[in-house]
């Protein structure tokens, strides 16, 4: 686990380069402060490692001439070799390191501990080191109310610490999320992106408000937002987003309401299943696999065999999600004279790895030479399906009770 002084020197040296208007500038200054030749802030500064060693080897400058504590020299080098690498990275010509600059503080910080003469030069240079958790946090709340690019930056750094569950990142965050209308879209969007970290049944009202505003960008986000935090009075509002004008909307309301497992919607839902755009059906068909229940299933089922669309593969495995008790119907739809919905009771028999769909998909695999409307053999579909079950049946975990394995989980 990463000690919690670790975990704040990474933070703020990567917020100390960030607010560098020129950093190859301040990291030479970090450099002259270290006390080491001019040769090798020189060489460092011109981006070339294999200068560095020669230059280094000599040790600190004259000016610090009572010599290093045990250790520095270690230290110094690596601190160069950033430096080096920075340097070589923003004039085009090193291997790009996204996050070498954000190294600097901490290994000079550190050599300022090595060397307590240095301390005072190299804590100049960086600028005042991090007392502590809660100063840092505190930075980046205050820093919510910079620019946007500042913005992001902080609400990147302050869901850093929610994970570890600082609490003063955890209320800046919640503040974020609370209302939609005093934030930028990104910013917003960005909190809302893990709010399960740090959100409760107070943003309620918040998001509510932000998923009745249809015309805001993020509305899909409220919605998902509303479903990570298991909201049922969102249900209603969610459902309506199904009807949306921007498909991306209505795959995140299918997604919400898959999470939600509320089974109000379903006939909306199942009219989704028709959208025009075809991944928006998938979600659709994903929802009512997860939400279940009788009305959900013939839904599926309806549409995957009114239809006959050698394309509804999704169909197949949001039928296949409801377990053994489909099974049967799988199996008997693999007797058919359709070769599509044969192919696709193949693929939704191997999802559910079931004893039962193991014959069948063997047999089929080897005897049906029919081809589907999309150019392929049921046996080949078939194949398909055995290779899912056989992944699926090699993930349960063995039942040491029992001898055997682990079967699937029961229908709904």
């Amino acid at each position: 686990m990463i000690d919690e002084r670790d975990a704040l020197l990474r933070l703020w040296g990567r917020q100390l380069y960030e607010r560098q208007g020129e950093p190859l500038a301040w990291a030479e200054t970090v450099l002259r402060a270290a006390g080491r030749p001019p040769a090798a802030v020189e060489a460092a500064m011109s981006g070339r490692l294999g200068a560095l060693a020669g230059a280094l080897a000599d040790g600190p400058s004259d000016a610090l001439a009572h010599g290093p504590s045990d250790g520095s020299s270690d230290l110094a080098e690596p601190l160069f070799r950033t430096v080096a690498k920075l340097a070589a990275n923003l004039r085009g010509d090193g291997r790009y390191d996204a996050d070498v600059g954000t190294r600097i503080g901490p290994l000079a910080l550190r050599l300022g501990a090595l060397e307590p003469a240095l301390a005072g030069p190299l804590g100049a240079a960086l600028g005042h080191p991090p007392d502590g958790p809660d100063s840092l946090v505190a930075v980046h709340a205050a820093e919510l109310r910079g620019g946007r690019a500042v913005r992001v930056r902080a609400v990147d750094a302050l869901l850093e610490w929610a994970e570890r569950g600082h609490p003063q990142a955890l209320a800046a965050l919640r503040e974020v999320a609370g209302d939609h209308r005093t934030q930028d879209l990104t910013v917003w969007t960005k909190a809302l992106n893990r709010i399960d970290l740090f959100g409760d049944e107070a943003l309620e009202p918040g998001l509510l408000r932000a998923l009745a505003d249809t015309r805001h960008g993020g509305v899909r986000w409220s919605a998902l937002a509303c479903a990570a935090l298991g909201l049922r009075r969102a249900v209603p509002l969610v459902t309506a987003l199904l009807e949306h004008p921007d498909p991306m909307v209505r795959e995140g309301a299918c997604e919400a309401l898959g999470l939600l497992g509320e089974r109000t919607p379903v006939p909306a839902l199942a009219a989704r299943l028709d959208d025009e755009v075809h991944w928006v059906g998938g979600a659709a068909a994903r929802a009512l696999g997860e939400i279940g229940g009788d009305a959900a299933l013939a839904a599926l089922w309806r549409a995957m065999t009114e239809r006959r669309n050698p394309k509804a593969g999704h169909l197949a495995a949001a039928i296949a999600a409801f377990g053994p008790p489909v099974v049967d119907d799988l199996i008997a739809l693999t007797a058919g004279p359709d070769p599509d919905l044969r192919a696709l009771a193949c693929r939704a028999l191997g999802a559910t790895a079931d004893d039962r769909a193991l014959p069948v998909l063997a047999r089929l695999a080897a005897q049906d030479q029919a081809r589907t409307g999309l150019g392929g053999l049921v046996a080949t579909a078939a194949k398909q399906g055995l290779r899912t079950a056989r992944r699926i049946r090699a993930r349960w975990a063995p039942d040491s009770s029992q001898g055997g394995i682990t079967p699937p989980p029961a229908g709904r």
